[in-house]
Order: C-alpha cells, then structure tokens, then sequence
C-alpha cells in the first residue's frame, strides 16, 4: 500500500519544544512528585484546618502563579502600548490565558477548601467575590482578543484591558484586611513572622516555586503557538496577493 501521508518541508516546525523547554518541563514534574510526597507523606495534619490543610498546597501556589503572569501580561501590555511590539502583545496573549487558567484553578480548589472549612463551596465574601471579578475580567481580556480588528486595533484593545485588569489584583490581595471577611489573612506573604513553619512551610514554599516553573513552561509554549499562528496567517495572506496578481495578465501588444 502506498504511503499518502505528507512529509513535513524542509526546515518547517513541528513542535514548540525546545531543549530548554524540556529540561523546564522535567523540572515541573520532579517538583510536582516532590511535592506531593511532603504533602501527603511528610507533613501531618493542622491543629485548626485538620487535613483540609493539605489543598493549601495548591491553592496559594495556583493564585500565586496567577498574581505573577498577570503582572507579567501588565508589563508586557504596557510595552505594547509603547513600543508596537508584536513579540510583547503574543507575550501579553499567552501570560494572560495561562493565568486565567491558574486563577480558575485557584477558585475551584478554594470553592472545595471552603465546603470542608465553612460548609458551603460559595460565599460571598469580600476575597471570594473579589477573585470572581478578577477572573471575569481577565476572561474579558481574552473576548476582547477574539474580537474581529486589526492586530494593531487588537493589539490596543488587548493592552488597555490587560493593564486595567492588573489594578485590580492589590484589591484581591488586600480585600481580607480592607473588609470583614471569612477567609484567613495571609499565611506567608505580607508578614514577617509566617503562621506555619517547618515541613509546612517548606511545602508550600516549594509548590510556590514549582507552580511559578509550570506556569512559565505554559506561557513558553502557549506563546510558541500563537507566534506560529501570527506567521501562518502572513504566509496565507501573501500567498493570496500572489495568487491575485498571478491572475493579471497585461494585454500583449498586436504586431
């Protein structure tokens, strides 16, 4: 039987891995199984949250990571604004969606970690209802990016949605202090003296890295497809203007 599959050209992309990309991904997984051996094997349960602690391992290192590609989509949305740089509104594109994938995350664990501790998986309390806006505006973020417009309009459009979404995220962070809430003050960040210690914290402190690696390797790869699809749609587009003036043939002079 004759083979009909295509064979790639020479020279075309197969695949958004790289070397580094690898050695970062083998990273995330080393760190993952690490982490999940001190949280379910090494550290015990918490004298107040019991073994509802263990989703804390998760849960503020998936907003963490949320926190940091958004500032990043921020700075690169800024740098949009300035400087017309498609690199930095790709950048802005893939940083946004991967911390709106980690922000959503963060809701669904919390939503679990609130059942065991409160009794209900929604409440609408000030951190809680803070987040979901948060969430909603950067998914506004991405709607606006599937808009039909120009790249630049899209790219404008994109940028001043991404900066506006970021001034926010001081809100959510503070809103436990700013207003009454059931949701516990900040267990590492914001204090000097944290309210856990030793394999607790160590674990956590670790997933924190580890979820900041993985949100990286997401938003590397993420961005390596949206470059390729912004090159795919130029080939297509020149291709078409070739085809178009092919179809013009100036009339041939008669002897």
């Amino acid at each position: 039987m004759t083979d009909t599959s295509v064979a790639p050209a020479a020279g075309a992309v197969t695949s958004t891995s790289s070397g580094g990309t690898r050695i970062l991904g083998l990273i995330c997984l080393v760190g993952l199984a690490i982490v999940g051996l001190y949280a379910f094997g090494v550290t015990g349960a918490d004298v107040r949250l019991g073994e509802s602690v263990r989703i804390m391992y998760v849960h503020v290192p998936t907003v963490t990571a949320a926190y940091c590609l958004m500032i990043a989509n921020a700075g690169f949305s800024v740098f949009t604004l300035w400087k017309r740089s498609t690199f930095s509104d790709l950048a802005a594109h893939a940083t946004a969606e991967v911390g709106t994938l980690m922000l959503g995350l963060t809701l669904i664990v919390g939503a679990i970690w609130g059942r065991m501790t409160w009794g209900a998986f929604w409440v609408w309390d000030a951190r809680l209802t803070t987040t979901a806006l948060l969430f909603l505006m950067y998914l506004g973020y991405l709607a606006v990016r599937g808009l039909p417009a120009t790249p630049r309009t899209r790219a404008t459009r994109s940028a001043i949605v991404g900066i506006a979404a970021a001034c926010l995220i001081p809100v959510v962070h503070k809103s436990v202090e700013w207003w009454a809430s059931l949701h516990q003050n900040e267990t590492v960040l914001g204090k000097i003296n944290p309210n856990i210690s030793g394999n607790q914290y160590f674990t956590l402190m670790l997933a924190m890295v580890v979820f900041l690696l993985i949100g990286l390797w997401l938003s590397i790869h993420r961005f390596r497809v949206l470059w390729l699809t912004e090159r795919l749609d130029e080939v297509g587009i020149d291709a078409a203007i070739d085809d178009r003036r092919s179809e013009y043939r100036p009339p041939v002079a008669q002897p």
